[in-house]
């Protein structure tokens, strides 16, 4: 294997959970219209199933899909992640990473590792002030923050939001990405929709500071 991999980390992904049949013609779409990253998570699998899956000989970022416990991390947590370190040394994969994780767990994890996660990708929540503990430690370690759910996750956030939408001449969905990035997430998109896929890469503007406060703020006391 050659261990002088390298990639380049893409502002946005698309994401293929659950589209079964329709992936494939959903991923030629996305390439086509400009995304450069694709996340192919779906269930916990083999590292060579995915490999095969994918007709690929290594994988730019392998994720876990989560620790086996809501709390704190386990000996199969720690012998997995050890077994996924090997892959990397091995130049198998280049980056590490860890979905569906709480603060407690990471800091764990990051204490723990040999090769620390470069990515850790969680579903988003507005009221939890859009994951900001998890978000934060990652700045502070040098992780990437890639957040899911952005949009079904936080479905009231859209009528809050169509003001600023309207001034940008854009959609509610176009504010929330943009928000994300613009506060240092890789954001995952999953839609289906063609047009859609081309509002998601749109995103040439940038919201005003007050803006970006408003909705980081909006549904927390």
């Amino acid at each position: 294997m050659n261990t002088n991999k390298t990639s380049t980390i893409p502002k946005i992904l698309y994401g293929t959970a659950w589209k079964e049949d329709a992936t494939e013609t959903l991923v030629s779409n996305a390439l086509k219209l400009g995304f450069r990253g694709i996340d192919t998570a779906n269930q916990r699998q083999s590292f060579q199933s995915s490999l095969d899956h994918l007709q690929v000989h290594y994988i730019d970022s392998y994720v876990l899909h989560g620790p086996s416990v809501y709390s704190g991390l386990t000996e199969e947590d720690w012998e997995v992640w050890r077994e996924m370190e090997a892959l990397q040394k091995e130049g198998q994969t280049i980056h590490l990473g860890i979905s569906n994780v709480n603060i407690e767990q990471l800091k764990t994890l990051y204490k723990g590792a040999k090769v620390k996660p470069t990515f850790v990708q969680n579903r988003c929540f507005a009221q939890q002030g859009w994951d900001r503990d998890v978000r934060e430690f990652c700045k502070e370690n040098n992780m990437i923050y890639q957040g899911f759910s952005l949009l079904t996750a936080n479905p009231f956030v859209v009528p809050q939001i169509k003001h600023i939408a309207e001034k940008y001449k854009k959609t509610p969905a176009q504010i929330v990405l943009k928000f994300s990035m613009q506060i240092g997430m890789l954001p995952l998109t999953g839609t289906t929709s063609e047009i859609h896929m081309k509002e998601d890469l749109a995103l040439d503007f940038s919201l005003e500071q007050e803006e970006m406060k408003f909705i980081e703020k909006i549904a927390v006391d």
